[in-house]
């Protein structure tokens, strides 16, 4: 079980999402309201249980569950956790609500995306109650104590149905997605690159939500995928350049190839190449953790690429 302190009130769960650690976790707000931020998929709930009572802290105390957006691996477990958590509610993005009550479409696009795998990764994924769902939109807030209001943002660009979430308290942002990857945790050196899934991955819109973190000028970034930087300039920085890279690749296999999956499977190629040749990577044992990680981010990224390219053409 890996847990992190982060800060008086802030702690993080290490989920150990698709049985990988230092992949994804939940964020405990220990305030009045105690608050958690993402759930990942049903298997890994008991982990998250298993967490909150190493916590010392009885589900029943839960008073908000938000997901920054509904992809499995962030929200997919969140109906099971109701179970446990008979006094919270879910809190979603406006166009994530239905999907939370009615699952369906979420796992046809799920099981199109993992085929066979699904069952294995995601089950049970079970609908939310309509009269446990809140709905925040742009500039929305949630006041979890007298001292800590959380404030809500559209930002799109890894999905439509993404917000984030500001912490005055901390001065820092739940990113979900949008601010792409942290790896840092599993290399104990910075490295970040972004998150760009299908189906409605849009570069455009990721560059604007990065440039508004930006301009917030935070001091910390808590990432979906995977914990906690004090370093935002860098992290931003970095995904900026490697999503450039990452559509140069796509480009280059959108240009050789004329089969969907043949064009993935180039930009991934691509992708890893670039990334291994770099100076982070080239004293690493082809052992390492670090690249069955990759080989999974890569994968379902090089996808996003390839589906947006094939639209924008």
């Amino acid at each position: 079980m890996n847990q992190f302190h982060l800060d008086k009130r802030i702690e993080l769960i290490d989920l150990f999402d698709l049985g990988m650690p230092l992949r994804t976790g939940s964020y405990i707000i220990r305030e009045k309201e105690l608050t958690i931020v993402e759930t990942s998929a049903s298997p890994s709930i008991p982990y998250l249980l298993k967490g909150l009572k190493k916590l010392n802290i009885d589900p029943n105390e839960i008073k908000n569950i938000i997901v920054t957006h509904i992809h499995l691996d962030h929200s997919g477990g969140v109906g099971l956790l109701l179970k446990e958590c008979p006094n919270a509610k879910v809190i979603v993005h406006p166009r994530g609500a239905k999907h939370l009550i009615d699952p369906t479409k979420l796992e046809a696009g799920a099981r199109q995306v993992y085929g066979n795998k699904f069952d294995s990764l995601f089950k049970p994924l079970l609908p939310v109650p309509e009269n446990k769902v809140i709905v925040k939109g742009h500039l929305d807030t949630l006041i979890i104590s007298d001292d800590c209001t959380l404030t809500f943002y559209d930002t799109p660009g890894h999905a439509k149905h993404h917000f984030s979430i500001y912490d005055p308290v901390s001065n820092g942002m739940f990113t979900g997605d949008t601010a792409g990857i942290n790896y840092t945790y599993l290399l104990n050196e910075e490295f970040y690159l972004p998150s760009t899934s299908p189906t409605q991955f849009s570069p455009e819109d990721m560059d604007q939500s990065i440039q508004f973190y930006r301009n917030k000028n935070l001091s910390r970034i808590f990432y979906g995928h995977f914990g906690m930087t004090e370093n935002p300039s860098k992290g931003l920085t970095d995904v900026q350049k490697w999503l450039k890279i990452f559509l140069q690749c796509g480009e280059k296999a959108n240009y050789e190839e004329n089969n969907f999956n043949e064009k993935v499977e180039k930009t991934h190629g691509y992708i890893s190449e670039v990334i291994r040749k770099s100076s982070l990577f080239s004293n690493r044992s082809p052992s390492n953790p670090i690249y069955k990680i990759l080989e999974l981010d890569l994968s379902v990224s090089s996808m996003g690429i390839i589906d947006y390219l094939s639209k924008r053409k």
